[in-house]
């Protein structure tokens, strides 16, 4: 479970409204603590997961133009975030996206 999920699901459930401010960390620095924060950051988990929704989209419609265009610009988008996260520690230098990764 990501840590958005958890913050929705502390806000709606039990009417947390922002865990910082009862725990005083955030639910990211809380799960690394305890060795259960996701291997790839959550926003670029989610990018690749719609850029592979287009992908499979594309196989069955391979004349939607807008979609192909759309895909390059998701995908770019996960390659400056990657670069962002390997400058910043965030991802092992080795991190490629590509089929490897998709699959």
């Amino acid at each position: 479970m990501f840590p958005s999920m958890i913050g929705v699901s502390l806000r709606d459930s039990k009417g947390v409204p922002q865990v910082k401010s009862v725990t005083g960390n955030k639910i990211l620095r809380i799960l690394k603590a305890n060795g259960l924060a996701p291997e790839i950051p959550e926003d670029l988990y989610f990018l690749i997961k719609k850029a592979i929704a287009v992908r499979k989209h594309l196989q069955t419609n391979r004349k939607d133009k807008d979609s192909k265009f759309r895909l390059i610009l998701i995908e770019s988008r996960i390659h400056r975030l990657s670069r962002y996260y390997k400058s910043t520690k965030q991802l092992p230098a080795s991190w490629k996206y590509g089929t490897a990764v998709i699959a």
